[in-house]
């Protein structure tokens, strides 16, 4: 284990049941014993009642080049910036270029690396599939001793590639999210989606393992002439949460998610 430095919608008129008069008001304060943290994303963040419960497990899912690696980073600089310490784990880039990725968008990953804040940990997916059972057995161990609050895994699709029996993979990547609960921290994962199912993650795994799920989408004009990024939340366990798809960019300091917006 690397040590740590630094719509179909026919038959609806059928239906017999009432919805509700007003939209929710995703601002209010809620009552709630659970603690909660704001993802990043102020856009995002509003679509969410209170923010999600800290110690969520969350899973951004969407195709090649519609932003998860830019979500991961950004949620992580939202808690640096705040005063918490941060883990990134990436399977598909080296050290350098997160840094180098993270300074472009105005996150000070380099600083916060050299004030031990944060810790980056570049991993080959083959070493870390044939080394998965002891690296789960040290992380919680490793990350309370590190003092991190938010983790990022880029990208799950990379672990999962490693194991071409099913039910191997499906343990494996269970027993590795259950770590990541016993390790007490906020963390996230980025997953590829299905080719054939824009709402599925590329083996149908990690949405049923994590607490929340967030969509990220092309969505193309009925006239052809116009793609656009499109964000939904699919879940958020013990969170009230809109069920609308927003339109997003992919800006030069982040995603900027806008929340009273409509696609077309």
């Amino acid at each position: 284990m690397p040590t740590m430095e630094g719509d179909g919608t026919a038959g609806y008129e059928e239906l017999d049941f009432d919805l509700p008069a007003v939209t929710p008001d995703f601002d209010e304060d809620i009552d709630t014993d659970l603690p909660r943290i704001d993802l990043g994303i102020e856009g995002l963040d509003r679509l969410i009642q209170g923010g999600i419960p800290e110690r969520t497990l969350l899973v951004a899912m969407g195709p090649a080049g519609s932003g998860k690696t830019t979500f991961g980073m950004q949620f992580l600089n939202h808690g640096l910036e705040s005063g918490e310490k941060a883990v990134f784990l990436t399977l598909e880039e080296s050290k350098a270029r997160v840094v180098n990725s993270a300074r472009e968008k105005g996150y000070a990953f380099d600083e916060h690396l050299d004030s031990g804040t944060l810790a980056i940990v570049d991993i080959d997916p083959v070493e870390m599939a044939n080394s998965l059972r002891s690296i789960r057995n040290e992380l919680p161990e490793l990350i309370e001793e590190f003092g991190a609050t938010r983790l990022v895994l880029d990208s799950v699709s990379l672990l999962e590639m490693m194991y071409e029996d099913r039910a191997k993979r499906r343990n494996e990547i269970y027993g590795f999210t259950k770590s990541l609960k016993r390790a007490g921290v906020t963390a996230m994962l980025t997953s590829e989606v299905s080719a054939s199912n824009s709402y599925t993650s590329r083996f149908g795994i990690v949405e049923y393992l994590t607490d929340a799920v967030f969509v990220l989408q092309y969505i193309r004009a009925e006239d052809f002439r116009e793609t656009r990024l499109a964000v939904e939340i699919q879940k958020v366990r013990d969170a009230n949460h809109s069920r609308e798809k927003k339109p997003y960019e992919i800006t030069n300091e982040g995603l900027a998610v806008y929340q009273q917006a409509n696609l077309f």
